[in-house]
């Protein structure tokens, strides 16, 4: 099984670049001569080299009569770079081992086909589920031109995410609150209610120990656009933040909002955003994938309008209480069982104390 050994090779490499590269993929490649690995590279970032260029580069004439093996079926198409399935094949690679096709139409089985024309044997769909995994989001953004939504929540073990007098600070342990750091700085965006901008007043950053934290696009759902002028998401222009107003919102304070920086995006008539009207646009502007992290009202509202794709479920070993204790998804609620969303390929966790649920929507 040494296609296998080598793809996940290029499949850890590809990671090295996670939150780095929308609206592309994460892509890596690895070069074997003589049954060992002679040069590696991955995609940084959009407009930068692709994977393959780099591993090229650093194979140079030990790329002659090799065997490439890349995650993502090489581009066919000059986009902000040149096409790599014609680069490969003019450095004299003898043989191509492919995790899976690319689902963008400019390239779509044209990469694959290049190579066979000019002679060179290629295999696709080697560990194409874990590559498949790997870029999830643009699995989705690139064919409906939608973003990926991963719901996050944070509860105690009789799902409460606040006291009964609205303490919620804090329910899980460090090593959960480093892992949603973690995914902020993950995802291109990250979205909350105006109820937790009024309540807690986030920053909605990320904030690594190490300082590398890349701060995601921050979008606040405000249907009449009552995000305080003084509250940190307008004033500390860490991060690009735009506020989902509806047609409703007083123009007084939308335009008092622009002045002070912030995109103003009006979805819908009212009384409540859009969130399909906005996820849309979101993904015209390549806001790719988005980490919902609001309280349970935008929690349901997402999962009843149908677009939620993840979920990161943090449970803490606490016991709350109350009746009146916020929990994770609220809302109106699902009047029959069978209208309840159903998880799937569930993976259980422990990070410290606490445990992290990770499971896909049906």
């Amino acid at each position: 099984m040494q296609d296998e050994e080598f793809m996940r090779e290029a499949l850890q490499l590809a990671r090295n670049a996670e939150g780095r590269t929308s609206p592309n993929p994460m892509v890596g490649a690895v070069i074997v001569r003589g049954g060992r690995i002679v040069a590696a590279g991955w995609h940084r970032k959009a407009g930068t080299p692709h994977a393959e260029v780099h591993a090229l580069r650093m194979a140079g004439e030990l790329a002659r009569g090799a065997t490439l093996y890349v995650t993502l079926e090489p581009c066919a198409h000059y986009g902000r770079t040149g096409p790599c399935a014609r680069a490969v094949a003019e450095a004299g690679i003898r043989r191509v081992v492919i995790a899976m096709q690319d689902p963008n139409p400019l390239v779509a089985g044209k990469g694959i086909r290049i190579l066979r024309e000019a002679g060179v044997e290629v295999v696709c769909g080697v560990l194409e589920e874990e590559a498949r995994k790997l870029n999830e989001v643009f699995l989705k953004w690139i064919p409906q031109k939608m973003p990926f939504v991963v719901l996050k929540t944070a509860m105690s073990l009789d799902g409460k995410i606040a006291t009964r007098t609205g303490a919620s600070k804090w329910i899980t342990g460090e090593a959960a609150r480093l892992r949603v750091h973690a995914y902020r700085d993950r995802y291109d965006a990250i979205l909350a209610g105006i109820g937790t901008v009024l309540a807690d007043n986030p920053s909605l950053t990320a904030r690594l120990p190490d300082g590398t934290g890349q701060n995601p696009v921050r979008i606040i759902v405000d249907s009449c656009a009552r995000t305080p002028l003084e509250s940190r998401v307008v004033t500390d222009k860490a991060a690009r933040t735009i506020i989902a107003v509806t047609e409703a919102a007083p123009p007084a304070r939308v335009e008092a909002l622009r002045r002070a920086g912030i995109e103003v995006m009006t979805a819908g008539p009212g009384p409540k955003v859009d969130l399909k009207l906005l996820c849309q646009e979101l993904g015209q502007q390549e806001i790719c994938s988005i980490f919902v992290e609001g309280g349970g009202s935008i929690g349901f509202s997402f999962l009843q309008a149908g677009l939620v794709d993840k979920v990161h479920a943090f449970i803490a070993p606490k016991l709350i209480g109350g009746r009146t204790a916020l929990t994770p998804v609220e809302g109106e609620g699902f009047a029959e069982l069978k209208d309840a969303v159903e998880l799937r390929d569930m993976e259980v966790e422990r990070l410290g104390g606490d445990i992290l649920v990770t499971a896909y929507t049906k």
